[in-house]
C-alpha cells in the first residue's frame, strides 16, 4: 500500500513538473514579453542562458561590459529562456526595494533558506517577516551597539595576543582571511547568542561551524544556485511532504546535494544546541543561573526574553528563534570577514594610506580604547569602510526578486533599447525574476563620476557629487547599495560596521601590513567575493599578507 502510494504521488508530481515546464517554455518561446524592448547580451546557452556568465567566478569582467554598453536596466537571458531583468537604475532600485518591495520579493531565496536556516529573517515573507523586524530591531539599536563594545574588544584583543605571538621574532606571512573569518565568527557567536565558537589562541580550528558556512556559500553560488532557487525550491515549496522531500534529496545521486545536505545538517544541530543550553539556564531552578541569564546582552538571549514577554500574538515561535542563529551567521560572518580582509589587502598595497589611518586611530587612541561615538566619528577609518564597501561589495549582485503581479517600473535614465530607442519605463510581467546590480548602482559614473571604478577614500572627505545625492539611491547605507534598502535591507550594518571598525583599530595600533608579492591573488565572485591563490591551494579562499609588529604596538 506504501510502494503504491508513493509510486502514485511520484506520478503526480512527474505529470505536474511536466506540465509546469511545458507552460513556461511556452511562455518563453511563443509569446512575446514586453521585456524584448530592452538590449541585452546574446544568450550563451539554451539551458542556462546568461547566467553562467553574469554568475561565474570570473564573471566580473562580463559584468562590467553589460553595465557599460546596456546601462541600468538590461535583460538578460534566464533559465530555458526566461527573460531576467539587471537594474542599477536608482529610480528603477527605489521601486524594487522600496515604493513597490512587496510586488516584487525573493520567493526563490525565500524558499531556499526556510529550508536551509528555517523561518527566520531570510526565510520568511509577508506578515511573518514583518513581525520578526519589530521584535529584532530593539537588538540592532545604537543604545545596544554601545553596550556590545567590551565584548567586541575582549575578542578582538585575544586575535592582538596570538597574532603579536606568532610574529614577535620578525614579520611573518599569514592568511589574514583565516583569521579574518575566526574573529568574524566568534564575534557574531559572542555578541549574537553568547556562545563561543573559537578561543582564537592558536592555529586549529575548533569548530566546524565556520568551515560548514564557507563551503555552503559556494556550494550555494553560481548558476546551480540561480536554477535552484529560482526552479527547485518554488517548486517545492507547493507540496507540503517534508519526509518525502528529505527521502528524495537523501537519495539525489549529486555530490553538491549531499555535500549541502551535510553542513545544513551540521548548522541546524548546532542551533538547536544553543537555543536548548538557553532555554536549560532560564528554566533552571539555580536562581544565579537564572540570573545569569537575564545578565546576558547578547542578540538571541535578548530576542528569547523579548518573547517572553511579548503578547502572545507578537511572539516568536521556537522554529523562528532557531532559525535566526543560522542567519545571523550566515549573514554576518563571512561578508564582514570577506569586507576586512579585501581593507587589509589594500592597506597592505597602499602603505601611504595605511600609515595615515594608523596615525589617525593612534591619535584617537591617547587616552584609551575607543568609545563607540569615537570609533564611529573617525573621518579616515569611516572613509577607508565606505570605499572599500563602495568599490568592492562582498556581494555583487542580489538573489532574484520576482515580480508578483505585472508592474511597471520607470528609470531615471533612459536606456537605449533593441531597436536603438530610447526606454523610459519598463513593463515588467508577472513572474519576471529582477537582480540588483549592486556593483552597477555603487561604481555608476554618472553619480560617482568618470574615477567611479577607482578606489579613492579620500573622496569621503570631500562633499560627493551633486549626482549621489539627486539620484536619492534607496540603500540605507552612504548613498550605496551595499546593505540594500526597504524592509530586506540588512538589519545588521550597523553591527558589521562596528565590527570592522574595532577590529581595525585594534590591528593597525600593533602591526603593520605588506603585500605578499610573490602571490598572485585573484579575487572570485562566489557567493560572498573571496581571494584565491593559483600557486597555492585555490581550491579555497585565502589571504596571504604580510605582518609584523609595528613601533610602538606592543
Amino acid at each position: 500500500m506504501l510502494a503504491f502510494s508513493v509510486s502514485t504521488l511520484a506520478q503526480v508530481l512527474s505529470l505536474y513538473a511536466a506540465s509546469w515546464i511545458i507552460s513556461k517554455l511556452l511562455k518563453r518561446f511563443v509569446i512575446k514579453s514586453p521585456l524584448d524592448v530592452l538590449a541585452g547580451p546574446p544568450s550563451e546557452s539554451f539551458l542556462t542562458g546568461n547566467i553562467g556568465q553574469l554568475l561565474d567566478v570570473s564573471g566580473w569582467a562580463f559584468n562590467r561590459h553589460i553595465l557599460q554598453r546596456y546601462g541600468g536596466a538590461i535583460r538578460v537571458k534566464g533559465v530555458l529562456g526566461a527573460r531576467v531583468l539587471v537594474i542599477s537604475d536608482p529610480k528603477a532600485l527605489h521601486h524594487v526595494l522600496v515604493k513597490d518591495q512587496y510586488d516584487y520579493e525573493p520567493i526563490g531565496f525565500i524558499s531556499r533558506n526556510a529550508v536551509y536556516f528555517g523561518p527566520g529573517l531570510l526565510g520568511t515573507l509577508g506578515e511573518q517577516h514583518k513581525k520578526q523586524r519589530r521584535m529584532m530591531n530593539p537588538v540592532f539599536s545604537i543604545n545596544h551597539m554601545r553596550g556590545m563594545i567590551p565584548l567586541f574588544y575582549e575578542v578582538t584583543e585575544r586575535l592582538r595576543t596570538t597574532l603579536t605571538r606568532k610574529v614577535k621574532d620578525g614579520p611573518q606571512e599569514l592568511d589574514i582571511l583565516w583569521w579574518m573569518t575566526r574573529t568574524a565568527l566568534e564575534l557574531i557567536g559572542q555578541s549574537g547568542m553568547g556562545y563561543s565558537f573559537d578561543p582564537l589562541v592558536d592555529d586549529r580550528d575548533h569548530h566546524p561551524y565556520p568551515r560548514s558556512i564557507k563551503k555552503l556559500s559556494l556550494l550555494m553560488g553560481g548558476p546551480f544556485g540561480f536554477i535552484t532557487n529560482q526552479i527547485v525550491f518554488p517548486f517545492a515549496a507547493n507540496f507540503d511532504f517534508p519526509r518525502l522531500k528529505r527521502f528524495i534529496v537523501d537519495h539525489t545521486p549529486m555530490r553538491r546535494v549531499q555535500e549541502i545536505t551535510e553542513v545544513v545538517d551540521l548548522m541546524h544541530k548546532t542551533t538547536l544546541d544553543i537555543i536548548q543550553a538557553k532555554k536549560n539556564a532560564m528554566n533552571s531552578s539555580d536562581p544565579a543561573v537564572v540570573a545569569e541569564m537575564m545578565e546576558k546582552k547578547d542578540i538571541i538571549t535578548i530576542l528569547m526574553k523579548a518573547n517572553l514577554l511579548a503578547e502572545e500574538g507578537d511572539r516568536l515561535s521556537d522554529e523562528e528563534v532557531c532559525g535566526q542563529v543560522s542567519t545571523f551567521v550566515l549573514a554576518g560572518m563571512e561578508t564582514t570577514s570577506s569586507a576586512l580582509s579585501r581593507i587589509l589587502q589594500l592597506l597592505a598595497s597602499h602603505p601611504d594610506v595605511q600609515t595615515k589611518l594608523r596615525n589617525e586611530i593612534r591619535e584617537a587612541q591617547a587616552n584609551g580604547r575607543l568609545t563607540y561615538d569615537q570609533l564611529v566619528s573617525l573621518p579616515y577609518l569611516d572613509a577607508v569602510c565606505r570605499e572599500t564597501l563602495r568599490v568592492y561589495p562582498p556581494i555583487n549582485n542580489t538573489a532574484a526578486r520576482t515580480a508578483r503581479k505585472d508592474m511597471a517600473l520607470p528609470l531615471s535614465k533612459p536606456v537605449l533599447g533593441a531597436d536603438g530607442k530610447e526606454v523610459t519605463e519598463i513593463m515588467v510581467p508577472e513572474g519576471t525574476d529582477v537582480i540588483v546590480s549592486v556593483l552597477g548602482s555603487n561604481t555608476n559614473p554618472d553619480l560617482w563620476g568618470a574615477d567611479a571604478l577607482e578606489w579613492k577614500p579620500e573622496r569621503w572627505l570631500s562633499p560627493l557629487p551633486g549626482a549621489v545625492g539627486e539620484a536619492h539611491m534607496p540603500g540605507i547605507y552612504s548613498h550605496l547599495m551595499t546593505f540594500l534598502g526597504g524592509s530586506r535591507a540588512c538589519i545588521g550594518f550597523k553591527f558589521s560596521q562596528l565590527e570592522m571598525k574595532v577590529v581595525l583599530s585594534v590591528l593597525l595600533s600593533s602591526f603593520q601590513l605588506e603585500a605578499a608579492k610573490k602571490h598572485e591573488i585573484t579575487w572570485k565572485m562566489t557567493g560572498v567575493a573571496g581571494p584565491y591563490v593559483d600557486s597555492l591551494d585555490n581550491t579555497r579562499p585565502q589571504l596571504p599578507v604580510i605582518l609584523s609588529l609595528v613601533d610602538g604596538g606592543l
